[in-house]
């Protein structure tokens, strides 16, 4: 079946199975490889985009579901918040082997988004579903807060 996706911006035309998973919709058929495969139960957050501006799981969003809603992956995100994010993740070498990390920048973007300033518990409630095998969590909640500051919290 053939469905037309906003995918960062773009109108893009594929032809699949109606029940594909949006993560395979967008690696595979798409191109956009900085979506990664962790889990495919929703459980890890590698697979984090957000789909008419809330993170949701892409491994566990069906193709036909998307609608004309818009999707944004990690080579879309932009904006004072996404860019405070990405900076903040540099300066404080928040990476370490970095999979997880397209995911870990959604989810924190998102939730920069909706809470200029969160606490720690928020910022932790936030990226809980996001798993870190590496285990930079606290990189990532030090990242956090200063993207905050950066993005005029």
């Amino acid at each position: 079946m053939i469905f037309k996706l906003n995918i960062n911006n773009a109108e893009h035309e594929i032809d699949v199975d109606p029940a594909m998973p949006l993560l395979w919709a967008l690696r595979d058929h798409i191109g956009l490889t900085g979506t990664k495969y962790g889990c495919g139960a929703a459980l890890c957050g590698a697979c984090t985009v957000h789909l008419d501006g809330e993170p949701v799981r892409s491994c566990q969003v069906r193709v036909d579901t998307i609608g004309n809603r818009p999707v944004v992956t990690i080579e879309g995100v932009d904006g004072k918040v996404a860019r405070a994010v990405q900076s903040s993740w540099q300066k404080l070498d928040v990476v370490q082997c970095g999979y997880c990390q397209p995911g870990q920048i959604m989810t924190a973007a998102a939730l920069l988004k909706a809470k200029k300033k969160p606490s720690d518990a928020e910022i932790d409630a936030a990226l809980s579903g996001n798993l870190c095998r590496c285990g930079t969590y606290q990189r990532i909640r030090a990242a956090m807060r200063r993207a905050a500051e950066l993005a005029g919290a």
